[in-house]
């Protein structure tokens, strides 16, 4: 089957809840990790006073250069007023002359259709089916899953209506498919073939739950306590606290939004306990009703609550019922949610094959967002088990809920394993597809402190002392890889590089022929890539210890898709100089030529003269890498470190690294401030290099 090539795509559901927005989410983030001129556009939006928080989640989450204003066409009030006076001509040109504004400047436009503004969903699919043809987009209609002979008719339906409105049918996606239903549906999506794909994604209920945000928003809640983050935990269940305690506990989950009189302190503090105590559920939040403010004394303990505290002058029943009205929406900087929808998208959709299909022109630039959204694409290829020894550290377990929300990696985390639970379950992190282990209580502790005791005996480690020494979480992670127990390891959020790569040189060691285990930095500037090396590992490199740098530098630079041509880098550019440290790079970069004939190597080289072309034109006019050098090799590591921290901070590059190079297996080390997003980034870039480690 040939399938239809398309450049812009027209998003809609043939029903309310079909979950197009989700469906429109994961699409940006396959088109925007390919190029960086993609769009988005809604035809009609709910509300003039509100922002639509789907345009709001992709402006900033893609940081779109375009004005809100300029991402729609028409709000609500004023298309229900000319559908109903016929002026169906009037709201189409409108859309049409919003959307060719915005065409001119990008590439690839993704269209999320209209949120049933009609009197039925059959007539809102038809002014879909309209302003697609009229905007030239090929359609993506998104079907609420239900049985396979109903999913047959509703997209024979759909391709039917289309055609009569002169548009085609870019593909199908059954969405919100019950898991009991899943394997059914996903077996007749193969099958299935009228000319046109049939991608099938499940349900996942945790999309369908608001935040506490979101009620707060809602209810125009005063927020006395949360405020500083706790107000992104997902609402489950809402609790209305009629009860007397001990029936309250009962009825407790995880997740559960409590709504009670601000004057029952006894559900109040029941709540706090609940929260505190690992094996009780842990509760989303509370409101408190009636405008009743808690007494001083537990208002003091509220501030301390793992959990947000509202406060809203209404009754408990009314209260109750706006919460219940409450439509959940993904927002930007809500990443769990987020990670969870696009983990949902790519489970049924291959993003290569649907990005084929749409004709992207070929990128000329490589932005950071490009660069990392191939990183978590290519982890999937073939996901590999990755250990993490910091499960103290929110950062890291609020990585681990990302990475596995969008299915990247298997994971095992290490840490004292009341306190990652409780403090995973306060939070609202999705742990449970990870492997938590405390080293100290671990099964495997004992056969760890026998293999750490053979490796360093002859330094004078005893079985006592290696008993100690592998309760330790990088000790304990390292012998994971070691072993073949874990793929890889990340670790120094907590720990200093030393802390991290001492027990790989130790208990992992470096490839054979190696004679310097090194690092680089990914610097993602706003157009491209490029390699720094070293710049966190060897403080005085010799000259043949720069060269092996180089060769490892250029090794990991094509393995993540950069062309390698090394600038080994000096105060001198050529023969213009002299001196000790600009022969040792001189000699180091003949021993690359001599080592690896085939490399595109130049040094010593100075840093414009490695970057810009006119400079390289009069210092290095026949050279090959001057003025377009993508892997930096530094002479020393005060050198890479101070201009690796300079361009991040001052060019504002996006910093990816440290990644070791050199050891037989993937041990890479974290910054002390490193963010949520990088540890992400870490950890996908351990998976690739572990994917290419010889089975065994």
């Amino acid at each position: 089957m040939k399938l239809r090539v398309a450049h812009n795509v027209y998003i809609t559901g043939m029903e309310p809840g079909s979950g197009k927005s989700i469906v429109a989410l994961g699409l940006m983030e396959t088109l925007a990790g390919r190029i960086e001129r993609t769009g988005f556009f809604r035809p009609i939006v709910a509300s003039a006073e509100k922002p639509d928080p789907q345009i709001e989640l992709i402006r900033r989450r893609y940081r779109l250069k375009t004005s809100y204003q300029e991402m729609h066409a028409v709000v609500a009030p004023h298309a229900h007023a000319l559908i109903a006076t016929n002026r169906y001509a009037e709201l189409e040109q409108r859309v049409f002359d919003a959307y060719k504004a915005l065409e001119r400047r990008f590439e690839v436009i993704v269209c999320e259709g209209t949120d049933f503004v009609g009197v039925a969903p059959a007539l809102d699919f038809d002014l879909n089916a309209t302003l697609a043809n009229q905007l030239g987009c090929p359609v993506l209609v998104v079907i609420r899953g239900a049985s396979v002979p109903d999913i047959a008719s509703a997209v024979r339906v759909a391709k039917a209506s289309l055609q009569g409105k002169g548009c085609s049918l870019f593909g199908a996606i059954v969405n919100r498919v019950p898991e009991a239903a899943l394997a059914e549906m996903r077996a007749h999506s193969v099958a299935y073939d009228p000319g046109e794909p049939l991608y099938v994604l499940p349900e996942n209920p945790a999309l369908g739950h608001p935040t506490m945000q979101q009620v707060a928003d809602e209810l125009g809640a005063e927020v006395l306590a949360g405020g500083d983050g706790r107000l992104g935990r997902d609402v489950s269940e809402v609790l209305v606290a009629a009860m007397s305690v001990e029936h309250f506990i009962d009825e407790l989950v995880d997740g559960t939004l409590v709504i009670v009189p601000g004057d029952r302190a006894d559900i109040v503090l029941a709540s706090l306990a609940s929260s505190l105590f690992p094996r009780l559920p842990a509760v989303a939040g509370m409101v408190l009703t009636g405008g009743y403010s808690p007494p001083a004394p537990i208002a003091a303990l509220l501030n301390q609550a793992p959990f947000a505290v509202l406060q809203v002058a209404d009754r408990t029943y009314s209260t109750a019922t706006a919460v219940h009205a409450i439509t959940p929406a993904i927002t930007a900087g809500d990443e769990p949610k987020v990670a969870t929808a696009i983990g949902v998208f790519e489970a049924g959709v291959d993003p290569r094959e649907l990005a084929a299909r749409i004709a992207l022109p070929r990128p000329q630039t490589r932005t950071p967002m490009m660069f990392q959204h191939e990183l978590l694409e290519r982890a999937k290829d073939r996901r590999v088990h990755i250990v993490l020894p910091e499960g103290e550290d929110e950062r890291v377990l609020r990585a681990a809920d990302i990475l596995l929300r969008r299915d990247a990696v298997e994971l095992t985390i290490l840490g004292p394993l009341g306190e990652m639970r409780a403090r995973a379950g306060s939070r609202g992190l999705v742990l449970d597809r990870a492997q938590l282990v405390d080293p100290l209580t671990s099964a495997l502790r004992g056969e760890y402190a026998r293999r750490y005791h053979e490796l360093r005996k002859h330094k004078g480690v005893t079985p006592e002392l290696a008993l100690e020494v592998v309760a330790e979480g990088s000790y304990f992670g390292t012998l994971m890889v070691d072993s073949g127990q874990a793929d890889g390891m990340v670790s120094g959020a907590a720990h200093t590089t030393a802390d991290t790569i001492r027990p790989a040189f130790e208990i992992v060691r470096a490839k054979s022929g190696v004679s310097v285990v090194s690092s680089v930095f990914f610097m993602c500037l706003a157009d491209r890539v490029l390699v720094y090396g070293d710049c966190a590992v060897n403080p005085q490199p010799r000259a043949e210890q720069l060269a092996d740098i180089a060769i490892s530098s250029a090794e990991t630079a094509v393995r993540f898709g950069v062309e390698a041509r090394i600038a080994m880098l000096s105060y001198s550019t050529g023969e213009s100089g002299r001196g000790e440290q600009v022969d040792a790079v001189r000699r180091a970069a003949a021993l690359v030529r001599e080592r690896r004939p085939e490399l595109k190597v130049e040094g010593p080289i100075q840093y414009d003269a490695a970057v810009d072309a006119h400079v390289a034109q009069l210092k290095l006019p026949e050279s090959e890498v001057a003025g377009r050098a993508t892997v930096f090799i530094f002479p020393d590591l005060d050198t890479g470190n101070v201009a690796y921290k300079a361009v991040q901070r001052s060019a504002g590059a996006v910093a990816i690294g440290p990644v070791l190079q050199g050891l037989r297996k993937p041990v890479n080390d974290l910054s002390r401030g490193c963010t949520v997003t990088d540890i992400v980034n870490t950890v996908a870039i351990t998976a690739i290099q572990a994917q290419e480690q010889p089975a065994g």
